[in-house]
């Protein structure tokens, strides 16, 4: 393996630690890394075959998967203390080739982006939670921070009131349901699961499935579909939930890798002020659906729902370790 001196085997591992740490719908890890062995930059490739051609048939969710990978990127060359340089979608004859990250020139002692070097310790710490919330409002500044983080990245947040809240949680309620009542999407969720002792790297595992709502307020995805001797338990969550609403201008694969970018800041932030997330993202895999999320007064591409909150660490799903070890031919 080839390496440039800022990009050493130890520098290496930093990256691809903190960039397969990214979430990705079901945990599918859709992503590659390699090291150019011409211009020393690391390659983000996605991998077709992590794709749900159901649930996500265009790959915008791929997309946004690959984007926070990217994010972290970022995260982690700043704290190597290098400007990273960042080119989406360098290549349009390779449309699987999503992006190059190449590590510049030292952070100086007068620029160093301090804001972005603490999010650095978030990655590690950032995991879904499924699991109900106290109901405890984040603070107002916190979620402004959160909205900004989304801003920075070329997204916006929208912080709805309770009864756009409602209307958002019920869309993604009827999504749910339609998931719930289609069986190919339903075969392709369960695909996900991982068995318990299982060493497969990708996936949802068994403990991790998330509980259901006995109270019917949180449409939360059920990965298990009509299986009576495999089903979460039901618990009741939060009466009013807090959710964001993550959105770009415009829907084209840029905007959903911005996106991706967006959300993963926005993940950080939260995670660094101690706020639990979750993604629903139920709603956005039917077109109708996600078109009545859209704001109706304006360009409003909707991206994700967020719910956030105060309440359990989620814990860490299994993450893939062996491509690493494929970063360079």
């Amino acid at each position: 393996m080839v390496l440039t001196p800022s990009l050493d085997a130890t520098a290496l591992e930093t990256l691809l630690a903190a960039a397969v740490a990214a979430p990705s719908i079901h945990n599918t890890q859709p992503w590659r890394f390699r090291v150019n062995p011409d211009n020393h930059a690391l390659e983000v490739r996605a991998v077709r075959e992590r794709s749900l051609p159901m649930a996500d048939p265009d790959g915008r969710a791929q997309h946004l998967s690959m984007g926070a990978a990217v994010f972290n990127l970022k995260v982690a060359a700043l704290h190597l203390r290098h400007h990273p340089e960042v080119r989406l979608l360098p290549d349009p004859s390779e449309p699987d080739l999503i992006a190059v990250v190449r590590l510049t020139g030292p952070i100086g002692p007068h620029d160093h982006p301090r804001r972005r070097l603490d999010l650095y310790d978030a990655i590690a710490r950032r995991h879904t939670s499924r699991m109900p919330f106290t109901g405890r409002p984040v603070p107002d500044p916190v979620v402004t921070e959160m909205s900004e983080a989304a801003r920075t990245e070329g997204a916006r947040l929208h912080l709805p009131d309770i009864a756009g809240t409602r209307r958002l949680l019920h869309l993604t309620a009827v999504a749910e349901a339609r998931n719930h009542a289609n069986s190919s999407r339903t075969a392709e969720a369960r695909a996900w699961i991982t068995a318990p002792g299982s060493d497969r790297p990708y996936g949802i595992p068994v403990t991790a499935l998330g509980p259901q709502d006995a109270a019917g307020r949180m449409p939360m995805r059920d990965f298990t579909g009509p299986l009576p001797t495999l089903h979460p338990p039901a618990l009741r969550f939060e009466r009013h939930a807090q959710v964001a609403l993550l959105w770009t201008s415009h829907d084209r694969r840029k905007d959903w890798l911005s996106a991706g970018q967006a959300l993963q800041h926005v993940l950080l932030t939260a995670t660094a002020h101690g706020v639990r997330t979750s993604l629903l993202h139920q709603a956005m895999e039917w077109p109708d659906l996600r078109a009545a999320i859209g704001h109706p007064r304006r360009s409003c591409h909707p991206q994700l729902l967020i719910r956030f909150g105060y309440g359990p660490d989620g814990g860490r799903t299994p993450r893939a370790r062996g491509q690493a070890a494929a970063a360079s031919p």
